[in-house]
């Protein structure tokens, strides 16, 4: 094992998170039900994040965005993580926050929040560049 001499803590790995099965086997269905059965979930609400986004409707897309960042950080937290240090991509379970974080961005650049936009940028580019490359 090799230890990091300038002192990163170890990636976040969050646990599996249901409702991204839920989610795949949903296909085009009613996001909302996913949302609702699993409230906890980042993954749902990104995908309810994106698809308002991709119906012209930002300030939804924001408000749902926002609430699985919340729900994500809540995670991160839970799974040890102390308000920086990598979280990776490559864990599947991670994604859901990742995509609602970069959501957020999204949206905020979107309703002219600028600041929160590059504050969601950086925030994505700290937790794994690849995220931020893969979201693009």
């Amino acid at each position: 094992m090799t230890h990091n001499l300038l002192g990163e803590p170890a990636p976040t790995l969050l646990p599996v998170d249901p409702a991204t099965a839920a989610l795949e086997s949903l296909g085009d269905g009613d996001l909302s039900s996913v949302a609702a059965r699993f409230p906890s979930s980042s993954a749902a609400w990104g995908a309810l994040a994106d698809r308002a986004f991709a119906a012209g409707d930002p300030v939804a897309s924001y408000a749902y965005a926002r609430t699985g960042y919340h729900r994500g950080l809540d995670q991160l937290r839970r799974s040890g993580w102390k308000g920086f240090g990598p979280v990776p991509w490559s864990h599947e379970p991670n994604r859901g926050f990742l995509r609602a974080l970069h959501a957020l961005g999204r949206a905020a650049a979107t309703i002219n929040e600028a600041d929160e936009a590059a504050r969601c940028a950086q925030f994505l580019k700290d937790s794994d560049p690849v995220a931020a490359d893969a979201l693009r």
